[in-house]
């Protein structure tokens, strides 16, 4: 079943005495019910923004257009107070930066327990009584004393961890988390991807993660969207994105990532250097004529730098002997057997 659709969602900022900045082009992807779909791309690809629109949360000169369907209802054209039913509850959201989110001058019980007394209107003893069993859930230890402190006698992953049990109290369908590791250490960042598997298996609950890290992506999610420049240039399953990227952005990003030794699982070959993308993302409300991907990318055509690609199905190679070929949409004018031919 299809919880949230998106067709052609459109960001675009308006700046006093400039021209506009377009910060997402015509995004479109579904969620189904216990999905998990991972958002990609480097800082600046409207991975952020695209979300922010979903929920209602973009800047007073922000200005958004498509539709953004939850259950059939348009978020994008709803008043205040009906998105507002719908935001917290029905599609919870974790940001990145926990302390941020966290108001410093109240304990946890306090934020936690007024969130489910809004929502849900039950007594404040009640409230207490589910939060420490949500901390408990999300393995905050010694949950009944901890849920008394504040924000900063937490560590980061703690905080973290607060935050998707502030999410979980109203049980969401759909749960957004933008970049719910950064800054953390990377035995913390397996935790928390961890716990987001288990809320993803065992309650059914649907997750966009948004993130620049393709691995916490692989470990994770089902499906990949890769965004460049707002715009997005590949979707597909994360086994065939994986196992045969088609786009040269996608090809890009997962070449940057450290090798495994053959003889060794578990050790990167600290002598292979990583293959970086060559050049910088555009600025916003600079992207050319072209595609926007065209001034970095290595197998770039004339046609590149004068027309932007359509997003298209096409068919990717096996992802492995005996495999059948798989399926993506991608937005790119090389045909895919140039780009597969040309792989290292």
């Amino acid at each position: 079943m299809t919880l949230l659709e998106v067709k052609d969602l459109s960001v675009r900022f308006t700046r006093r005495d400039r021209p506009p900045v377009d910060a997402v082009q015509r995004v479109s992807f579904s969620l189904d019910a216990g999905q998990t779909l991972g958002i990609v791309g480097e800082s600046g690809s409207g991975k952020s923004q695209t979300v922010m629109a979903l929920l209602g949360l973009l800047a007073s000169n922000g200005h958004v257009s498509g539709e953004a369907n939850y259950r059939g209802e348009n978020l994008l054209g709803m008043k205040e107070g009906a998105l507002n039913k719908i935001r917290g509850d029905r599609i919870g959201m974790v940001f990145q930066d926990p302390m941020t989110s966290l108001n410093p001058f109240l304990t946890i019980e306090r934020q936690m327990t007024e969130t489910l007394q809004l929502h849900r209107g039950v007594s404040r003893r009640e409230a207490r009584r589910r939060a420490i069993e949500t901390l408990e859930t999300v393995r905050i230890p010694d949950a009944a004393r901890r849920i008394g402190m504040y924000p900063h006698e937490f560590s980061g992953g703690m905080r973290q961890r607060v935050m998707i049990a502030m999410t979980l109290l109203l049980e969401p369908e759909i749960l957004i988390a933008d970049e719910p590791t950064t800054a953390l250490d990377v035995t913390v960042q397996a935790q928390i991807i961890e716990l987001l598997r288990e809320l993803n298996r065992e309650r059914g609950t649907a997750i966009v993660l948004i993130t620049h890290d393709m691995g916490v992506v692989a470990g994770l999610c089902d499906d990949v969207m890769v965004m460049y420049a707002g715009q997005t240039v590949e979707q597909a399953s994360a086994a065939t994105l994986f196992a045969a990227p088609t786009h040269p952005y996608t090809i890009g990003l997962l070449n940057a990532l450290p090798r495994l030794t053959d003889d060794d699982a578990l050790d990167y070959d600290r002598d292979a250097p990583l293959r970086t993308i060559p050049g910088n993302p555009p600025m916003p409300g600079h992207l050319g004529a072209g595609c926007a991907f065209a001034p970095r990318c290595a197998y770039a055509l004339d046609v590149c730098r004068t027309t932007p690609p359509t997003l298209a199905s096409t068919t990717t190679p096996p992802v492995g002997p005996g495999k059948a070929p798989g399926t993506a949409r991608r937005a790119c004018h090389r045909p895919v057997n140039e780009i597969v031919e040309a792989l290292p």
